[in-house]
């Protein structure tokens, strides 16, 4: 007879390798698609901006033809779609942007991004000028708190 030596459990560290390397890579697909969204996020961001302030070139007489038209060229150039354009009566102009997500991330849709531009009133900051800690029209970015041009999700 022979002597047995313990249990049987041969090869079930390559099960718990597999099994760990399945989770780690699940894991990936996840972090990636979050990134594109976010991606796409910033792309319809910056388009909506480019747009916004086109349309307003063109509203306020610095331009000619048509200001949501303006706004969807510039659009299409950045790859975005027109989701919305308006101009109101002060002659800003407002405009939604839509852009693709890659990947899994576009399964939920297109990541959405609004922004608004127009001329500087009464009140708000002008020749260069800034107040109360905002960036004036020129120096807006995304993340600023401006109301000539400032973006909204």
């Amino acid at each position: 007879m022979t002597a047995r030596r313990g249990p049987r459990d041969g090869g079930s560290g390559s099960v718990v390798v597999v099994g760990a390397c399945a989770a780690l890579l699940s894991l990936l697909l996840v972090v990636l698609a979050l990134a594109s969204a976010v991606v796409a996020r910033h792309r319809a961001e910056a388009a909506a901006d480019l747009a916004a302030l086109a349309g307003a070139d063109v509203a306020v007489g610095r331009a000619t033809g048509d200001p949501c038209a303006r706004a969807a060229a510039v659009l299409h150039a950045q790859g975005a779609a027109a989701g919305a354009c308006a101009v109101a009566a002060d002659g800003s102009v407002t405009v939604t942007a839509l852009v693709p997500a890659a990947g899994a991330a576009g399964l939920l849709g297109p990541a959405r991004a609004t922004a608004r531009a127009g001329q500087a009133t009464s009140g708000q900051a002008t020749s260069g000028q800034a107040t109360s800690g905002q960036a004036t029209p020129d120096q807006a970015t995304s993340g600023d708190a401006v109301p000539t041009a400032g973006t909204s999700q």
